[in-house]
């Protein structure tokens, strides 16, 4: 059964890195001692070393080790034998093209599915869906696919903004980029804002933390759905 954590983001305004879902994640990875940690996404071009040693130092918080996926000769077998896995955020087109290129996106796919606690934030929560195509990120590389792991049955905008009232700023807003998605593309897209996080238990899907999310369907107006609802398709 799969049982996953997927984030709009690993940082809030205000907080440390991780802080705001350390409560919640002590009980998802409750009786788990090390965390297999992927830091392929590299967020502002730092090392693998430096952002599993950060990772490493929030998790620290609650008496769980971390491991990059990098420390293994054999990356495959680190997934196989994870007790849990760990997608940070960054960008998403490096982080897809990195799991193509070491061969590991069908194998992670795999034991999310045979029941692995996963967590993903922002990139990390990204490849949780059907395809990639909602990142908001800059494609600094080209990944052989926008397919992803298709672990939920649509697609997550992660760092969900709003329109700002009275703004001046002429560009285009999230819920367009959505809308011209649509045109060609039929699969749902999750607005995901920040401070909020799906709970994934087997095939029920439901939204957690403050806020609301937006639900973005091909033809159709965006719903908002409550923290504490469950997505239903």
């Amino acid at each position: 059964m799969k049982k996953m954590i997927i984030a709009s983001t690993s940082t809030i305004y205000g907080s440390e890195y991780l802080e705001y879902l350390l409560p919640t994640l002590k009980d998802f990875f409750k009786d788990i001692k090390t965390i297999l940690f992927i830091p392929y996404a590299r967020p502002s071009g730092i090392s693998y070393d430096a952002y599993t040693q950060m990772v490493k130092n929030a998790f620290g918080a609650i008496q769980m080790d971390v491991k990059g996926i990098h420390q293994f000769k054999n990356s495959k077998e680190a997934i196989q034998n994870a007790e849990a896995i760990f997608t940070g955020g960054g960008n998403t087109f490096e982080l897809v093209n990195q799991l193509y290129k070491n061969d590991v996106l069908s194998t992670l796919k795999k034991v999310i599915a045979q029941g692995t606690p996963y967590l993903g934030t922002s990139a990390g929560s990204n490849i949780c869906g059907v395809n990639m195509m909602n990142t908001n990120d800059m494609p600094i590389v080209y990944p052989p696919s926008f397919t992803t792991l298709g672990c939920i049955p649509f697609n997550i905008n992660a760092h969900y903004l709003d329109p700002i009232i009275g703004s001046t700023h002429k560009g285009e807003t999230r819920e367009t980029r959505i809308k011209e998605f649509h045109v060609f593309n039929n699969i749902p897209v999750l607005g995901l804002r920040e401070g909020s996080w799906l709970e994934v238990l087997g095939d029920t899907i439901t939204l957690k933390g403050k806020y609301t999310a937006r639900l973005f369907k091909q033809n159709q107006k965006p719903a908002e759905l409550a923290s504490g609802e469950l997505i239903r398709f």
